[in-house]
């Protein structure tokens, strides 16, 4: 049996922690090893808010606070508290993917920054800033058969892409697709102020988080031209912050190439499921956001939204966990790229736990 793929996380917000949390919950939990954790914030906080989380619960197991270490399930997790790169000797920790959760690095410069201190391998959990700023984009069940191993800087695209490139590849594939605009109904994220307050540069994000409803700009229709190319020109996007503090939803309006009834299109979607195992699903029960709360899947097409109207026009409405359903791809992401590289990993050094 291979080694575990040693794994540090850098910034340990709701992605960092989430990633944590979800590999002691996934299948893939002993193919991986958390070794290391860089986050400015005290370790008392930071084993709390592992153990105690107010949108996915409890840990459903023990997390302590050692000494310079978290001890998750009784194994050490080594934590520093640099704020910037070079201040943390990753090359002494023997990691083989560095998680970048913080959201701070998407020029290809600053990521490199974690190359030249010691990280072979960055597995960054945003878009890159332009496509040259990273090796690879993955949305893992569309293109993840791509990576070879020999990339250094990978993308896993936003939570927002995840959601909605596979529900667009099927109605492409399908029917063609002549236009699409998606308006995504985000909960609210830490760059917003629970008050008004001087938070940001973009004046909406200064106004409260739980009191309105809050427009905000997004990059969503270029990360789908990535990854889908022959929808380039054809897709529109925006986005509207709401109140809640965890699970989202994409209003899809799409032109496809030919009419098609709501039954008929409902049908391919349910198929599609079939298609993408584990990352997209389907349901036509009444529901409402919290009923996805730590839904591991890309999306979820409700199906008792579907509408059609001629012409080829539909519209689909998709939900899913912004926090978890992302942090899952995360670890799906790294697991095909550590089967990629692994044959070229080094033995086990001594000294590393």
């Amino acid at each position: 049996m291979s080694r575990p793929i040693r794994l540090a996380i850098n910034g340990y917000g709701r992605i960092g922690r989430c990633v944590l949390r979800a590999l002691y919950e996934s299948p893939l939990k002993d193919r991986f090893q958390i070794v290391a954790i860089n986050e400015p914030a005290d370790l008392a906080t930071m084993a709390y808010l592992s153990q105690f989380d107010s949108t996915h619960g409890v840990f459903p197991g023990k997390v302590e606070q050692g000494a310079d270490c978290l001890v998750v399930n009784g194994k050490d997790i080594r934590v520093s508290h640099a704020r910037t790169p070079e201040e943390v000797d990753w090359r002494s920790l023997g990691i083989d993917i560095l998680l970048e959760c913080s959201g701070q690095y998407g020029a290809r410069d600053e990521i490199q920054r974690f190359i030249d201190a010691g990280c072979p391998r960055v597995l960054v959990s945003q878009p890159g800033r332009s496509a040259q700023d990273v090796d690879f984009t993955v949305v893992f069940g569309i293109n993840h058969e791509g990576l070879s191993g020999g990339e250094s800087i990978v993308s896993n695209a936003s939570c927002t892409t995840n959601a909605i490139v596979p529900v667009l590849s099927a109605l492409d594939d399908a029917y063609g697709i002549d236009h699409a605009f998606l308006t995504t109904l985000h909960s609210v994220m830490n760059d917003q102020p629970l008050l008004d307050g001087y938070h940001h540069a973009d004046l909406r994000r200064t106004r409260s988080a739980m009191q309105s409803i809050v427009p905000v700009a997004t990059g969503l229709a270029q990360g789908v031209e990535r990854l889908l190319p022959q929808l380039a020109g054809k897709v529109q996007a925006k986005a509207i912050r709401v109140p809640i503090l965890n699970v989202s939803a994409i209003d899809l309006m799409v032109k496809l190439g030919r009419d098609i009834a709501a039954p008929e299109l409902n049908a391919l979607l349910m198929e599609s499921t079939n298609r993408y195992p584990g990352l997209l699903a389907y349901s036509n029960n009444p529901h409402a956001s919290v009923d996805f709360n730590h839904n591991p899947h890309s999306a979820i097409i409700d199906g008792s939204q579907t509408r059609t109207n001629g012409d080829g026009f539909a519209n689909l409405f998709v939900w899913f966990d912004n926090e978890w359903g992302f942090a899952n791809r995360m670890l799906d992401v790294a697991g095909v790229w550590s089967e990629r590289f692994q044959g070229l990993l080094p033995a086990r050094r001594e000294g590393y736990s």
